[in-house]
């Protein structure tokens, strides 16, 4: 690809993900890689600005980042490791251009991101015989975090447990789920999260039976469950947890749910290790909750990969084929039961999948007892 610059290569952790991608690519035998996918670009740059395209050949050299004006100082930092080509045009007509290249015979596309209509509009300018649709290519190198991203996860659960630790005290009876909420994500925000991971979840008493239930004008009550599932976002990176609380006194049979969700959290949590199969784990907590006699109320998967996003692979759960889990996975452990008209609880935190097992990335503390406010 003659537009695509020099051949000096690519700093800090972005020069190894785009030699395993273009590994992938030699695969494919495609020789060109069109990534639409904004997450994807930041992955492999470092730049999530967004509406912006990432064009790479499968051998070395500069990949070629088309965007437009708005970004065009923002990316002038990232002018050694890629050609950023500032578009005058529709995005279509850019790339259209850098494709018309003789040197690109077969490019692949993101088949889960670009629409059919940018396909196919895309075809009609350069012929349906360069482009070649792929799946999941980046989608697989993301799924093991290297060394930077398990950083940046880390600190995502350092400051969502830090702004707990201060909201916490301010939960009394009478709170509604909204000012919750919001005093969670402003603690976030405030302490380095550019954004909540996801509409925090905080449902008072009975409503912590809806699993993803929005926040609204209940209030929280004595002697009442409180369900908070939250994350925070640093430099694009997620982190995902839940506690379950009761301001005083547990109600009976939410302390005996209580119990049981605990302790398949922690039967999950031993199950984790390289080689394992995701359905096992997902075994292990769903075994017990449906030995105590409540797995009609635990529906949903185990748990999720996070990343950029934060629900990607891998995925524990019961109702996908299963896969084996790698060093570099990073998933959440989060089962639970779900009572209509009494409450719900689930407990989650985020693993790292090591060589020899796993680590937990979280350390609020799970125990009844700490959950017990007031």
């Amino acid at each position: 690809m003659a537009k695509a610059g020099g051949s000096r290569s690519e700093p800090g952790p972005y020069a190894s993900r785009l030699t395993r991608l273009r590994a992938g690519l030699r695969i494919a035998r495609v020789d060109h890689f069109l990534v639409t996918n904004p997450l994807d670009v930041g992955y492999l740059t470092g730049f999530l600005g967004g509406d912006s395209y990432l064009l790479l050949s499968a051998r070395p050299g500069k990949p070629v980042l088309v965007s437009d004006f708005r970004y065009l100082e923002e990316l002038e930092p990232l002018a050694a490791s890629v050609q950023v080509v500032i578009r005058k045009r529709t995005m279509g007509e850019a790339i259209a251009e850098l494709l018309s290249d003789r040197s690109v015979k077969r490019c692949g596309v993101q088949g889960e991101t670009m629409t059919l209509a940018e396909r196919d509009a895309l075809a009609r300018r350069i012929g349906e015989s360069k482009l070649v649709t792929t799946a999941g290519l980046v989608g697989k190198l993301r799924a093991r975090k290297d060394a930077h991203e398990v950083a940046l996860i880390e600190a995502a659960v350092a400051i969502q447990e830090k702004a707990m630790r201060a909201v916490l005290p301010a939960i009394r009876p009478g709170r509604t789920e909204m000012q919750i909420a919001a005093e969670l994500e402003a603690e976030m925000k405030a302490l380095g999260s550019s954004q909540p991971s996801f509409e925090t979840i905080v449902a008072a008493r009975a409503k912590g039976s809806l699993p993803h239930y929005r926040p609204g004008k209940v209030k929280t009550a004595a002697g009442q469950p409180l369900l908070i599932d939250w994350g925070a976002t640093y430099q694009g990176y997620h982190s995902d947890m839940t506690r379950t609380f009761s301001l005083g006194r547990w109600p009976a049979k939410v302390r005996e749910i209580y119990g049981i969700v605990l302790e398949a959290h922690e039967r999950a949590a031993a199950a984790l290790a390289p080689g394992v199969s995701t359905t096992q784990v997902d075994a292990a907590a769903r075994g017990h909750i449906a030995a105590a006699g409540y797995g009609e109320r635990f529906g949903h998967g185990l748990g999720h990969g996070i990343g950029l996003n934060v629900h990607e692979d891998p995925r524990l759960s019961h109702m996908l084929p299963g896969g084996k889990l790698e060093p570099g996975h990073i998933v959440t452990i989060e089962p639970g039961i779900y009572l209509p008209g009494v409450g719900g609880v689930r407990i989650e935190d985020d693993y790292l999948i090591t060589e020899k097992g796993a680590r937990c990335l979280c350390r609020l503390p799970k125990s009844l007892e700490w959950c017990t406010l007031g």
